[in-house]
C-alpha cells in the first residue's frame, strides 16, 4: 500500500510534466489541500454529535438489549462457535455497535471478536470460516445511521443530509446478503474440495 501512495503522485508528477501541467498541478494540490483541511473540520463536528448520541445510547443499554436480540440470528451464521460463549457475546456486541453506527466502538469489539474465535476453535494462523464470516459482517454490516455519509454530504452542501436513509438501509441489506450468501457458498465448495480423496 505504501508503494501505491507514493507511485500516484510520482505517476501525476511525470504526466503533468509531459503534458506542460505543472502549474495545474501546483494549484490544484495548494487549493485541494486546503479543502480537504475544510473539509475534516467541517465533519469533525457532526461526527462528534452522531458518536456522543450513539454512546448515550451505549450507556443506556441499547447495544447490550441489540447484542442479546442478535444472538439467535447470529448462531445460525456461526454454527461452528459456542453459542453462550465469549466468541458469540463479542460478535454480537460488535454487530450491534456496526449497526448503531459507533464505527470507534466496533474495531476493538471486532478485534477482540477475532482474538476470541480463533482461541475458541484453534485456528494457528489460517482463518476459519467464522473468522471470514465475522470480517464479511463487518465489512456488509447494515447501519441505522450512516453518520459518515451524512456529514459528508452536509459539509458537501446538502439540504437535507439524511435523505439517503432508505437507500442505504436498502442497499445495505442487499450488499450484507449477497455477501452472507456468497462467504457460505464459497465455504461449501472449500469443504467439498477438502473432503475430496
Amino acid at each position: 500500500m505504501k508503494i501505491i501512495l507514493l507511485i500516484i503522485p510520482i505517476v501525476s508528477l511525470i504526466f503533468a510534466a509531459l503534458n506542460g501541467r505543472i502549474g495545474d498541478l501546483s494549484e490544484s494540490i495548494l487549493s485541494k489541500s486546503g479543502e480537504a483541511v475544510e473539509l475534516v473540520i467541517s465533519i469533525c463536528g457532526i461526527m462528534c454529535f452522531w458518536s456522543g448520541l450513539m454512546r448515550v445510547a451505549e450507556k443506556a443499554g441499547l447495544l447490550e438489549k441489540l447484542s442479546k436480540l442478535l444472538s439467535a440470528p447470529l448462531g445460525l451464521l456461526f454454527g461452528g462457535i459456542n453459542k453462550g460463549g465469549k466468541a458469540m457475546s463479542l460478535i454480537c456486541a460488535n454487530i450491534a455497535a456496526n449497526i448503531l453506527g459507533l464505527g470507534n466502538a466496533s474495531t476493538p469489539l471486532g478485534i477482540a471478536a477475532m482474538k476470541a474465535i480463533a482461541e475458541e476453535q484453534q485456528s494457528g494462523e489460517h482463518a476459519t470460516n467464522d473468522m471470514i464470516m465475522l470480517a464479511v459482517l463487518n465489512t456488509a454490516s447494515l447501519q441505522i445511521i450512516p453518520a459518515t455519509a451524512a456529514a459528508l454530504r452536509l459539509a458537501n452542501g446538502a439540504r437535507d443530509p439524511m435523505e439517503i436513509l432508505p437507500c442505504v438501509w436498502i442497499v445495505s441489506a442487499y450488499s450484507l446478503f449477497i455477501a452472507v450468501a456468497s462467504a457460505k457458498l464459497m465455504s461449501k465448495i472449500k469443504f467439498r474440495k477438502q473432503g475430496e480423496p
